[in-house]
């Protein structure tokens, strides 16, 4: 049964508490019925697409396989009850902080401008009602809402013909965004809009020539550039190792190295969406995360799902053809990464180790695409600085904490009392990196390789070098969230980088 409940609005004119409960509609509607019939017709805002930058519902689906992975069982249960048993049963399991959700905040003026001349104004929504309660009860704006109960679901026609029972033909003013609030514009006496696309607003423009605009569709284009993160495509580059440290230069390794960088580009882009979608929660509570696109709102999250399938489905189909080899690769390092993001990074230190397998994944793809063995030595150096660098990154976000006087982060199993013995850890894990190398070169193995194999021991020192310099920017706060990208953009790093490829070359 659908369900209508009333709020309890923290306006002066509205301080009278509504004492109906669940299931008691004949109580609820002669109210609703005499507000109209006095002449104030209610406005309805679609709480779903229209208030919310955001969607709530996918929001708190990704919050519970984020929050609850290992009891999947449970929401497959609750799934086969129907939809609205899930949704309950999400709600009654997730942690779900609305008053970081971002609104509209025209339609949020147009709320508060009813509230103010005394009109009544209702929440409809598909959304859980323990969630919806929230949210009213945050704004303390809302006379009531519409929503689905657990044992049904407030489906589009389900929802038009709620109103019109709750409120009659024409008897009401109705907030929506999408094609799909059509059916209730049809049926209200007033129609507004807020970020609708172009097409809703021809067809709403069509169906009243009086039809009320309150925001258009931005362009999209640069918080999606800011979704995938092009940018960080950079640290793909770490296919090409094997392929310079094996010496093969001719043209098909190349081309192999190439489509092996673009799938793991593409594969990458599609597990940053997954992520950010499965830490929108979080990230709104951080000082800079918040601004990324999907925690801002200025991308909405379905389609940032659709995208991430898109981006996968397409870095498969490149590396296919690759070898069957780098396919397999690249499949280990999805399934690792999706765990990663929904339940690896919330267990300490082991976020860390899964974060060093993924940067040496890319390296172990490299050697699988252009088909050359691959080193030991060159495995246990790479887990070894990529646990430097992933340890250098939890050191940066927790200092970013103390410093902004935060509390210990809610998605990750750090406090900020492990600040130095996350700075020890990553000092331990750099010079072992430098240990493995100085051993490589002391090995049978380099000679076979090298010319000039003693050459390699200038590399050491600058290792030495821009590992302690990066713990040392660290712990200054002179560094980002990310050593890696810091170091594509740092002078001393590129010159440091330089001086080794350099060394490289004349040892060959």
């Amino acid at each position: 049964m659908l369900k209508e409940q009333p709020a309890f609005p923290a306006h002066a004119s509205q301080s009278r508490q509504l004492e109906a409960v669940a299931g008691e509609e004949a109580a609820i509607r002669p109210a609703l019925h005499s507000t109209h019939e006095g002449g104030t017709v209610p406005l309805v805002v679609d709480l779903d697409r229209a208030l919310i930058l955001s969607n709530p519902q996918l929001e708190a689906i990704l919050a519970h396989f984020g929050q609850n992975a290992v009891r999947l069982g449970e929401a497959v249960r609750a799934r086969l009850r129907g939809k609205a048993a899930l949704k309950s049963h999400i709600a009654a399991t997730t942690s779900f902080d609305v008053t970081r959700l971002r609104y509209d905040e025209a339609v949020l003026d147009l709320v508060r401008a009813s509230v103010a001349e005394g009109v009544p104004v209702y929440l409809v929504s598909c959304h859980d009602e323990q969630h919806v309660r929230a949210i009213v009860e945050h704004l303390g704006l809302f006379t009531g809402w519409f929503v689905s109960s657990a044992g049904d679901e407030l489906s589009q026609s389900a929802r038009t013909q709620r109103l019109i029972d709750a409120f009659g033909h024409g008897g009401f003013d109705y907030v929506g965004s999408s094609a799909d609030d059509h059916p209730i514009w049809t049926v209200a006496r007033k129609r507004i809009a807020a970020r609708q696309s172009r097409a809703v607003r021809t067809s709403l423009a069509g169906l009243d020539g009086d039809a009320i605009f309150l925001s258009s569709r931005s362009s999209r284009l640069h918080a999606w550039a800011k979704l995938l993160r092009v940018h960080q495509w950079a640290k793909n580059a770490l296919v090409f190792v094997p392929l310079a440290t094996a010496h093969r230069f001719d043209l098909s390794a190349f081309g192999a190295a190439i489509a092996a960088f673009v799938a793991f580009s593409l594969a990458a882009s599609a597990i940053y969406i997954v992520n950010d979608l499965a830490d929108i929660e979080a990230d709104r509570q951080h000082p800079t995360k918040k601004n990324r696109p999907l925690a801002a709102g200025a991308l909405p999250a379905a389609a940032a799902l659709y995208a991430a399938g898109g981006l996968v489905l397409a870095a498969i189909a490149l590396a296919s053809c690759v070898t069957i080899e780098f396919v397999a690769v690249l499949g280990f390092y999805l399934v690792l990464t999706t765990a990663y993001s929904f339940y690896l990074k919330r267990k300490m230190l082991v976020d860390v180790i899964a974060l060093a397998i993924l940067y040496t994944t890319r390296v172990i793809a490299g050697a699988a695409a252009v088909a050359v063995p691959l080193s030991a030595w060159l495995l246990v150096f790479s887990i070894f600085i990529f646990t430097t660098l992933a340890l250098t990154k939890r050191y940066v976000e927790l200092a970013a904490r103390i410093d902004a006087d935060l509390p210990d982060p809610s998605n990750r199993d750090y406090r900020k009392s492990d600040l130095g013995v996350v700075a020890a850890l990553a000092a331990g894990a750099a010079f072992n990196a430098v240990t493995v190398f100085a051993l490589y070169i002391s090995s049978d193995a380099v000679h076979h390789l090298y010319r000039r194999p003693d050459a390699l021991w200038l590399i050491c020192p600058i290792l030495m070098y821009w590992l302690s310099r990066i713990l040392m920017l660290a712990h200054r706060r002179a560094l980002d969230d990310d050593p890696v990208l810091f170091a594509l953009k740092d002078l001393n790093s590129l010159v440091a980088f330089g001086l080794i490829a350099e060394i490289l070359a004349i040892a060959i």
